[in-house]
């Protein structure tokens, strides 16, 4: 008999993640028999309770809104990128039973912004202090940004994110969400907030045709920044582009052999098509 192992998605709302599609066509090309990954609804203050009841079949978990900085902290040990970060969307399961914690939005945002063009010098504005915002800061210390703005609702959640920035290496100011159209001017513009916050916004995006934007939703997409930032000119990557990298990063982990990325892909584009 095949050995069950199971992994999961955790967030809240987690009825629309694609995970599981990508993570079971990945499994299902792997020939790895037995394996399954499923959504749970499960929100910060619940992880740590439903992390702990899990048993040896479990693998690992992705982590989801709002629960990344609580992940990181129920996890017994961890990466260097996601104590840096403050914040873990992966935790995988040692042989000993411990958990691992890690940041595979960092190296997927990576991916996906050098794939879009981002090359060394460029000025960053990420709207939004939350978990993801924190792996952006990651990303363009990573991609070498000249100066990265952080605009956020709350100017104490930008005081959140100074440690960040110092543990990464990259130059961070902080601006207050009435200047979010303002800072729209940067070299990359990387959205990190829950839907319909930043919709307003799209009236007012200027031409950049040479100018990069990254959406982290990807449902419903595109989102009204996005289709704004298109017809702008600029070059657009989505939530599903991260979505996709930073899978295959959990997969690999997760597993412990090589992703088939074509046979995720492949999974993942058809369910853009439905």
């Amino acid at each position: 008999m095949a050995v069950r192992r199971r992994a999961a998605v955790l967030g809240k709302p987690i009825g629309h993640s694609l995970s599981p599609l990508i993570h079971n066509a990945g499994y299902a090309a792997a020939g790895l028999t037995g394996w399954s990954y499923t959504r749970i609804e499960c929100t910060e203050s619940e992880l740590p309770g439903l992390v702990a009841g899990l048993g040896p079949e479990w693998a690992g978990l992705s982590v989801t809104m709002p629960g990344k900085e609580a992940a990181l902290a129920v996890a017994d040990t961890a990466s260097p990128v996601a104590v840096a970060v403050g914040a873990a969307n992966t935790l995988v399961r040692r042989p000993d039973g411990s958990w691992y914690a890690d940041n595979t939005d960092v190296t997927g945002m990576v991916e996906v912004l050098t794939g879009a063009g981002v090359r060394p010098g460029a000025t960053v504005t990420v709207l939004g202090a939350g978990g993801t915002a924190r792996a952006a800061l990651a990303a363009s210390a990573r991609l070498d940004a000249r100066e990265v703005t952080v605009v956020a609702r709350r100017e104490a959640a930008v005081d959140e994110l100074r440690p960040v920035a110092d543990a990464v290496g990259v130059p961070m100011l902080g601006a207050g969400w009435a200047e979010a159209a303002a800072r729209l001017h940067a070299d990359v513009v990387i959205s990190t907030v829950p839907k319909g916050v930043a919709d307003p916004l799209a009236e007012t995006v200027a031409r950049r045709p040479e100018a990069v934007f990254f959406d982290a939703l990807y449902d419903p997409w595109p989102t009204p920044l996005a289709a704004a930032a298109a017809a702008a000119g600029f070059r657009v990557v989505s939530g599903l582009d991260l979505l996709l990298a930073q899978a295959v990063g959990q997969f690999e982990q997760f597993t412990g052999v090589p992703a088939p990325r074509e046979a995720m892909a492949v999974a993942l584009a058809d369910a853009r098509r439905q």
